[in-house]
């Protein structure tokens, strides 16, 4: 069996051989000649090797970067005659980063006996809010959720240093 397959690999490497007979390489062996011809290049110098001063890490009297760094209070804010001013410190809500207009309501859910308002942004993406929260870029309270749409009062900047409140309403898209 053994010899039958050798026999075999031999007939198949002398049919292949066959075709690497005489062959016309004239050409291939003139563009090697020509090639070899070819005026040697130069080697460009390396480029100069510019000295870097060395920089001693001295990390005394500076912060532990693993340490959270104690922030500046918040800019005070002037206040005008009437007293109304945004709070500086409370925590932004999601929807405070989109203009009112740009924000839809799609419906309501009630939970229990809270009624939540679902707001659609220009993404696609939906929020569930309630009275209380914000939303709008003018610092905008909910002050009432019913199914027809959601009221909210503004604080809007009315003169250098002074705010004013201002009513807002979002109604049901269709």
């Amino acid at each position: 069996m053994f010899k039958r397959v050798r026999t075999v690999m031999a007939l198949i490497l002398a049919v292949f051989l066959v075709g690497c007979g005489d062959r016309d390489i004239s050409d291939l062996e003139a563009y090697v000649a020509q090639v070899k011809g070819r005026p040697k290049g130069g080697i460009e110098p390396l480029p100069e090797i510019k000295v870097v001063e060395t920089f001693v890490f001295d990390p005394e009297g500076l912060r532990d970067p693993f340490v959270p760094a104690k922030q500046a209070p918040p800019p005070q804010v002037a206040v005008g005659g009437s007293g109304i001013k945004p709070d500086p410190t409370r925590p932004k809500e999601p929807l405070e980063a989109y203009d009112l207009d740009s924000l839809r309501m799609v419906g309501t859910v009630k939970k229990d006996t809270v009624l939540w308002a679902l707001i659609q942004t220009g993404e696609g993406t939906i929020y569930r809010v309630r009275t209380g929260n914000y939303l709008g870029k003018n610092h905008g309270r909910i002050v009432r959720i019913t199914e027809e749409g959601i009221d909210l009062v503004e604080i809007v900047p009315d003169g250098p240093g002074t705010w004013r409140e201002r009513q807002a309403s979002l109604a049901l898209a269709e």
